[in-house]
């Protein structure tokens, strides 16, 4: 009752549909930014519009560099290694936090 063996496992194409997956979330993303721009710049644009625009857009090249990270690990190895806790950690937040941005820029 040890576990099952990944000795000799084949990875198949599970590291080709994640790095999918990191390059849809980052488009889907970068699609969120763009409209906190158009938000903030709609209609003339506030302090605060203009400081939650350019957090979004902040956010948005975090979760790019930690997501290029990880597509680049998947592509360079037969065998990636696990998503480092760190970058998950930040993946994470940063999503939450564009949420944020785009709940106050939308209210």
């Amino acid at each position: 009752m040890g576990g099952v063996s990944t000795a000799g496992r084949d990875p198949g194409l599970q590291p080709e549909r994640t790095r999918l997956a990191w390059r849809r979330t980052t488009l889907s993303a970068a699609v969120a930014a763009v409209l906190a721009v158009r938000a903030a710049l709609h209609g003339g644009a506030s302090a605060t519009a203009v400081v939650g625009c350019a957090l979004c857009c902040a956010l948005w090249l975090g979760f790019l560099r930690v997501a290029h990270h990880r597509i680049r690990a998947l592509a360079a190895e037969a065998r990636p290694p696990a998503l480092a806790p760190r970058h998950a950690t930040a993946a994470a937040l940063c999503a939450v936090a564009m949420a944020v941005c785009a709940v106050v820029l939308v209210v």
